[in-house]
């Protein structure tokens, strides 16, 4: 159950007495009001509010340049969380008694100037109406609430503490600075956390992090139910390992019960400086909260603070029974001059310093700072008024100030001062200042004892100069981490992969893709990918593109010198071919098949086995256009003459008797024409080609991985395939008549092998032309290469293989007489 903390309205006054020609002091008033109930806990680390005006008092009153000559009273009260007990504490000291009479006034000395009030907004607010009726200053020291700025309701209330404008940045550098884009968010059910949330919210879109939770917290209530702490299941189970928690200290009890029964670990919490209250008087909480980062206005060393609480005890302070209370808390015994006679006294060096248990007085905290600050601002005013007041000359005022508390204000607003920790200090909420956060990381040791360790700040200038600085060798992880946490909906796509969003779901959650072929991403997360030039070709990775190696069929590799050798071979037979033919030119078989179209048919087709070493090589202009040009003639003239030879044998054994017009055709050797003829036409064909759009040097990026292929690109397609076509109809029409032929009795008769070798030409060109297209980079080279060489060598074997076995083997069959001997053996059997 959580109940009352021990907060603090501290009345300020300027009481002073006239004492011969100058002002003298005067003992301060100090009256203190505290009360319990009987379940109720006190906040023992608020007492350092106390200590610190105590302090700050201390100060000013030996300042000789600061209000010279006179003595700075105070009165000091305890607030409860009661709107009741607010209230009656409020008017007990308008009053300045120990019964509240409402606008009546019993005491004899003036009335305090300012009330420097609490940490809760909502308590400043209760008593800031109040307030208002005396237009009385209320100077508050808690975290900066929206709802207090507004002047048209609060016109006599001043906020010590600088704006959160720039907390939300710093949580979100911090989380970008970490890694972290998937995160659950806790704050306060009010105006204050409202606007903390549209704020970090803001800034969290701008970097592209996630909330996987939002969680509300009840700020008004004491007592909670199990249906207010169940969330907490939620936080154990929820994907996010970051959770920020923003909220005031009525609002953190709620984290503070549910974490008494639900042990978290496992997560990191960032947290506004408030929570330093918890951390360091709830036991329950080591554990759940161990690693946690709290951010906090950045504040420098004030000079003395340390060295007073060193020295400090409620003998001091006879009149503050808290103290002693604080003190029989602490050490269990009784300070010096007690009335608890009962109790040990404690021993003379005890001190603050030297406290035992879980309760931190000595880490000086935001409020310490803001209350330190807010006394001398109003001690500033003052000294502004009294110089004011003796350059009119008003004696009267000299002797005996009395300022009431409505004149403040107009001072209050231009107040501008330097503290001794070197901090520019002005309550105008309009001037620009740089906003300094300091990162405290929450360490637990097991004896109970909680440390709030500073790794890092946080400046918020220009966006030029805004920068993060963590020192991350001291941070302390949570229970369950051995390293840097990590907290993301899905895991960081790396180089060579493109991020694509979940559908429904935030953009923090996506799924990892490769880059598609011939693309890359060389940044994680990448949203699109980059595709590589063509000249260049994406490594295995996809992460960066590499240059392509130039390639081509080279006569250097197998392939490239088997065909060469090929080519070179077939041409060297068909030299020997000829050689044979040439020196055997006289025999019967030589002259019985025209011996003329032989040399032809020998010489094209030595020709066309030269002809596709032009294909292997480095290509070049002139190779690209020889390339079609001898391949296209060439087998045309070997094609033609095959058609010739064919359609010879054909009129020989037509033209059966003398004077008919078939053996006139085939006296004058009008076959032979067929060869100029037909080339004519292709030659027309292959002029056209080169005039219109003639081969030219190409390059092929993707044909195969890695590499650049030079190639010989045909121009005009279309003049490609008529040249092919043209070729195919000669090499049918000679398979045609071939084939009509092919019976035709006679020893000699060699249609049956124009007709093998026509019909194995063709087989070779119409397979050709699916494995060519089929066919990329160096492969569609090497199997055009192939054809040509396996159509010529097709010709030359079945045409002339047989007739250099007889030549060569069986001479009695390349003679007159050795024809009619086998002639007249037929004709007996």
């Amino acid at each position: 159950m959580a109940g009352p903390s021990l907060r603090s309205i501290l009345g300020l006054a300027c009481d002073g007495a006239a004492a011969g020609s100058g002002l003298a002091p005067e003992p301060p008033d100090i009256t203190l009001l505290s009360g319990a109930a009987p379940l109720s806990r006190w906040f023992w680390k608020n007492y350092q509010h106390v200590l610190a005006f105590y302090f700050t008092i201390k100060q000013i009153n030996r300042d000789p340049h600061l209000l010279p000559n006179l003595t700075v009273g105070f009165q000091l009260y305890n607030a409860f969380p009661s709107d009741r007990r607010t209230l009656e504490t409020a008017l007990m000291w308008l009053s300045g008694g120990d019964e509240i009479l409402p606008n009546y006034e019993c005491r004899t000395q003036h009335r305090p100037v300012a009330a420097i009030a609490g940490t809760s907004p909502a308590f400043s607010a209760e008593i800031g109406t109040l307030l208002e009726l005396y237009k009385t200053p209320q100077v508050t020291y808690g975290p900066f609430d929206p709802m207090l700025s507004d002047k048209d309701q609060f016109p006599s209330l001043y906020q010590m503490a600088p704006e959160d404008s720039s907390l939300a940045r710093a949580m979100v550098s911090l989380l970008l600075h970490f890694g972290w884009t998937w995160v659950a968010i806790l704050i306060s059910d009010d105006l204050k956390g409202e606007r903390f949330l549209q704020g970090l919210n803001v800034e969290m879109v701008k970097k592209d992090i996630c909330v996987a939770l939002i969680q509300r917290l009840p700020s008004t209530k004491t007592m909670y139910g199990s249906s207010d702490i169940t969330f907490m299941t939620r936080i154990g189970v929820s994907s996010a390992n970051v959770h920020i928690l923003y909220g005031e200290v009525g609002s953190l009890i709620t984290i503070d019960i549910a974490a008494e029964f639900f042990l978290t670990t496992g997560k990191v919490w960032i947290m506004a400086a408030k929570w330093d209250i918890v951390v360091y008087e709830m036991n329950h909480m080591l554990h759940s909260f161990h690693g946690s980062f709290s951010f906090s206005h950045h504040k420098g060393e004030i000079p003395g603070f340390k060295s007073f609480l060193k020295t400090v005890d409620p003998s001091q302070y006879p009149e503050d029974f808290f103290f002693s209370k604080l003190w029989l808390h602490l050490f269990a015994c009784s300070p010096a001059g007690s009335l608890c006679g009962k109790l040990r006294v404690c021993r003379p060096n005890t001190s603050l310093e030297s406290r035992p248990g879980d309760t931190d007085i000595t880490t000086f905290s935001d409020s310490s700072y803001f209350i330190y600050n807010a006394v001398y601002a109003l001690a500033h005013v003052l000294h502004k008024m009294l110089l004011e007041k003796i350059e009119k000359g008003s004696p009267e005022d000299v002797e005996q100030p009395r300022i009431p508390p409505w004149q403040l204000h107009p001072f209050l607003k231009k107040i501008h001062f330097t503290n001794s920790a070197g901090k520019h200090i002005s309550l105008d909420k309009k001037i620009n200042q740089v906003a300094q956060y300091d990162i405290q990381n929450a360490v637990n040791f097991p004896a109970g004892l909680g440390l709030l360790v500073k790794v890092g700040e946080f400046a918020s200038g220009s966006p030029l100069h805004e920068g993060l600085v963590i020192n991350e060798e001291i941070i302390e992880w949570p229970v369950g981490f051995t390293q840097t946490p990590q907290s993301v909906c899905s895991q960081s796509c790396g180089p060579g992969f493109l991020r694509i969003p979940q559908e429904g779901r935030p953009v923090c959650c996506f799924t990892c893709v490769l880059c598609p072929e011939r693309h890359i991403s060389n940044d994680s997360d990448a949203e699109q990918c980059i595709q590589c030039p063509p000249h260049e070709y994406p490594n295995t990775e996809r992460s960066r593109c590499l240059p392509k190696v130039v390639a081509f069929l080279a006569y250097e590799e197998p392939l490239g010198t088997a065909l060469a050798c090929a080519a070179l071979g077939f041409s060297a037979l068909t030299a020997g071919v000829l050689g044979v033919f040439v020196k055997h030119r006289d025999s019967a078989i030589v002259k019985a098949n025209n011996r003329a179209l032989s040399y032809v048919l020998l010489v094209s087709l030595a020709f066309c086995f030269l002809c596709s070493l032009l294909f292997i090589g480095r290509p070049n202009m002139a190779t690209c256009i020889l390339q079609q040009i001898a391949f296209g003639v060439g087998f045309t003239v070997a094609v033609s003459t095959v058609l010739a030879k064919t359609v010879t044998v054909v009129l020989a054994f037509k033209a059966t008797g003398p004077g008919r017009r078939m053996r006139q055709l085939l006296v004058s050797g009008a076959p032979n024409f067929i060869i100029p003829i037909c080339s004519l036409i292709q030659v027309m064909l292959c002029a056209i080609w080169l005039g219109t759009s003639p081969p030219f040097i190409d390059t092929d990026a993707y044909s195969e991985h890695g590499h650049i292929f030079i190639v010989c690109n045909k121009g005009s397609v279309t003049a490609f395939y008529c040249v092919l076509g043209y070729l195919g109809s000669l090499a049918l029409g000679s398979f045609t008549v071939a084939f009509l032929a092919r019976n035709l009795p006679d020893t000699f008769n060699e249609a049956k092998f124009l007709t093998f070798s026509t019909l194995l030409f063709c087989s070779v060109w119409v397979t050709f032309l699916p494995v060519y297209h089929s066919s990329k980079g160096k492969a569609m080279v090497a199997v055009e290469v192939f054809s040509i060489l396996a159509s010529s060598a097709g010709l030359l074997g079945c045409i002339f293989a047989p007739k250099c076995y007889i030549i060569l083997i069986r001479h009695d069959k390349n003679s007159l007489k050795g024809l009619k001997d086998r002639s007249s053996k037929r004709n007996r059997s």
